[in-house]
């Protein structure tokens, strides 16, 4: 194990400088993972499309590994595939943005910056909800709607001026889990952001903020039954997506 985790990197190094054949067949190596991770997205698009690009998101993670990372490459390449799929997908099949969600996100940004000037912090989700007069949950949703995809190499910030470490290094799993754990991992989380306006509320208050069926519904304006039915709803998506 430890000779072939040896000779991939030796392979990144050479193809890193400049060196073309071992570049193929780095590419060669890693057309099982491409395809792998291409499936998960399977009816969304063609699939030699997907596969195409994601191929593209091999060759950024060959450029781009860091030798110094105490990790396996397969598991480094994985977010990069995902991230140039992602990017395909929503340049080719855009979400639409209803216009209240775009006035709700414009007050929302408008009243955070006010918030900010007056509290010399940047305020929370419920302060920005209780100034534009809408549940938290619906200031959330209206700013991820409207929000430009994050750089997973871009760093994250440790709050006090300093830079943390890239986003990437949120997305990895501890180093020695299976290539299928990782792709599943951030399949969960594209899953649950597939879910609409509704179904994510739902989630939200049942499942971040637990609350019960019965005041989930009455928060709602639906019967509690019609809570139920949603759950499984939200359920039945989650599963037929992660086994595709």
């Amino acid at each position: 194990m430890r000779d072939r985790k040896d000779e991939i990197r030796l392979l990144l190094a050479r193809a890193q400088a400049g060196d073309r054949a071992a570049r193929e067949r780095l590419i060669e190596s890693n057309l099982r993972l491409v395809q792998s991770v291409a499936r998960r997205f399977a009816g969304r698009a063609e699939t030699d499309d997907l596969f195409q690009v994601g191929c593209i998101g091999l060759m950024q993670a060959i450029d781009r590994f860091d030798l110094s990372y105490d990790v396996a490459f397969s598991t480094y390449a994985v977010p990069l595939i995902l991230a140039e799929i992602h990017r395909f997908l929503r340049e080719n099949r855009p979400v639409k943005v209803s216009r209240h969600g775009l006035d709700l996100a414009r007050r929302a940004h408008e009243a955070r910056a006010a918030l900010e000037a007056e509290l010399g912090r940047s305020p929370t989700p419920q302060e920005i909800g209780d100034r534009v007069g809408v549940p938290r949950e619906e200031v959330v949703l209206a700013l991820d709607a409207v929000a430009a995809p994050a750089s997973l190499d871009a760093p994250l910030g440790t709050g006090d001026g300093e830079t943390g470490s890239a986003r990437l290094e949120q997305l990895r799993s501890p180093i020695g889990a299976p290539e299928e754990q990782v792709i599943d991992g951030i399949a969960l989380r594209t899953a649950l952001a597939g879910l609409d306006r509704f179904e994510r509320r739902v989630l939200l208050l049942r499942f971040v903020r637990e609350m019960r069926q019965v005041d989930v519904a009455e928060e709602l304006g639906v019967s509690q039954a019609h809570i139920s039915r949603v759950e499984k709803r939200i359920l039945v998506k989650v599963r037929e997506f992660l086994t595709r």
